[in-house]
């Protein structure tokens, strides 16, 4: 039974926006620290955005600071990834993950703290 699952990614062009979903089973999702991670074709696997229990702590990747906000709905257990003025380099398959060792996300953009996986959800920027 799938415990993390995405949606929401597509297709636009440059300066588009997309709201991506990460619905999640409430045992992992209410004391977890959530992220979503991204990886292009032959590239590594990289952290975009991650968010405490409570949502009061959200960390970013650099490049997508200003542009991405993370957000978490602890009542119906779903994670958002609010995605504005893409760019070609956003391109990627999308993955939400969730670290259930801890909810405070010290090193949210860490993949290796972050036990639970989904199936991914691609995103894809035209120029």
């Amino acid at each position: 039974q799938a415990r993390l699952v995405e949606s929401g990614g597509g297709s636009v062009q440059t300066g588009g926006s997309l709201r991506l979903s990460c619905a999640a089973s409430e045992d992992i999702f209410k004391n977890s620290c959530m992220g979503w991670f991204r990886q292009a074709p032959g590239q590594e696997r990289e952290g975009v955005a991650g968010i405490s229990t409570r949502g009061v702590v959200s960390t970013y990747l650099r490049s997508v600071e200003g542009r991405f906000t993370i957000s978490r709905d602890n009542l119906n257990n779903t994670l958002y990834l609010q995605m504005n003025n893409l760019k070609p380099e956003d391109t990627a398959m999308y993955y939400c993950a969730a670290d259930t060792s801890s909810g405070a996300c010290y090193r949210a953009l860490a993949s290796d703290l972050y036990s639970v996986w989904g199936q991914g959800t691609q995103v894809t920027v035209s120029s």
